[in-house]
């Protein structure tokens, strides 16, 4: 399904979005059911208090045209890893309809806090919770839950999982069950789910041009194995999966060996991620001879501005496809899936 017919078939339903469903993100959202006049919608706003920046877009699609906002604490380039909510963030989740999270250790220092709204009658809806563990990565010791790699979100297969969970969330926290409405946002879900599945097989379709001895993918840290699943990369960070790590000089001269050896033609910084250590790459293979170039700068813990193609979830694995497929060498259009990137990748 093309972007038109999916906005076409959205608008259709019921005559139901009184907001645009425009490519840029909405940081907070706010629409109405202004065409239905349902009396099955809540009768009061509220809000739904969103953790990171992706998980806001995603409920976002899925509360399209309710009368309740959708806020997310953390905005572009902000770290989750490391976030610690402000006193303002507090607030906002204790007076919450529900909130929802990643989960699987990635906002690690919110624990506390998320743990108070939950006992203050909150709901926490956790998307990571829908994804089977045959399907995560583990980050450290088995069977902990806060072990797994967290960013399940790289992969759009298993962010269309979360998806479905959000969209259980967002009926629930309403009081939207077996309803009209809730019928809407489980078909919301379902068209959004087929965006991904687009997206994902386009992308499978663009890094397949890459060259077999280039797809490797060399970035900050350690956000990018389940898109290198997804699309067949090797992947290496020079931090662990959580931000939290530091890197040691050996991580930074092994990684130099692999560059040197396997002649890689680029590295990537992240925009939530001091490119520091990336630049220390560069510098240390040009040192030994070999020229590795900076690729780009990747998304991975954040989204794009906001009012942007990149400002949203599809846009920014949209940009993230693009530019490695530009930067190894493989064949892509410049302005990406559906030629809506702000800016063309270049190699």
């Amino acid at each position: 399904m093309t972007r038109r017919e999916w906005v076409a078939t959205v608008g259709a339903t019921c005559g139901l979005l009184g907001v645009g469903v425009g490519a840029g993100g909405l940081g907070i959202g706010v629409a109405t059911l202004s065409g239905c006049n349902s009396p099955e919608a809540p009768s009061s706003g509220g809000q739904l208090v969103c953790t990171a920046p992706f998980v806001g877009d995603l409920v976002t699609h899925l509360a399209r045209g309710l009368d309740v906002k959708v806020a997310s604490l953390m905005g572009p380039g902000v770290d989750p890893h490391l976030y610690r909510p402000t006193a303002s963030d507090v607030a906002q989740l204790l007076s919450s309809r529900s909130i929802f999270v990643v989960g699987l250790g990635l906002e690690g220092k919110m624990g506390e806090t998320l743990s108070r709204a939950a006992d203050s009658g909150r709901r926490v809806v956790v998307l990571g919770d829908a994804i089977p563990h045959d399907d995560l990565f583990a980050a450290g010791e088995e069977g902990s839950h806060a072990a797994w790699d967290p960013h399940v979100w790289m992969d759009p297969a298993l962010w269309s999982m979360c998806t479905g969970r959000g969209a259980t969330g967002v009926i629930d926290a309403l009081g939207l069950a077996n309803t009209k409405v809730a019928a809407t946002i489980q078909m919301q879900a379902r068209l959004y789910q087929d965006r991904l599945a687009a997206l994902r097989n386009w992308g499978i379709e663009r890094t397949g041009t890459i060259p077999a001895e280039r797809r490797v993918i060399i970035t900050s840290h350690d956000a990018f194995h389940y898109f290198g699943r997804a699309f067949g990369f090797e992947v290496f960070g020079i931090q662990g999966v959580s931000t939290e790590s530091e890197a040691g000089l050996d991580d930074v001269r092994r990684l130099i060996d692999l560059i040197v050896e396997r002649k890689i033609p680029a590295v990537f910084a992240e925009s939530s991620v001091a490119d520091k250590s990336v630049q220390a790459l560069i510098e240390g293979a040009a040192a030994r001879g070999h020229s590795v170039k900076l690729g780009g700068t990747l998304f991975a813990d954040s989204l794009g501005e906001p009012g942007t193609h990149e400002g949203t979830y599809l846009g920014m694995i949209d940009h993230d496809i693009t530019t490695i497929v530009t930067a190894l060498g493989g064949s892509i259009h410049p302005l990406g899936h559906e030629g809506l990137l702000s800016r063309p990748a270049t190699a």
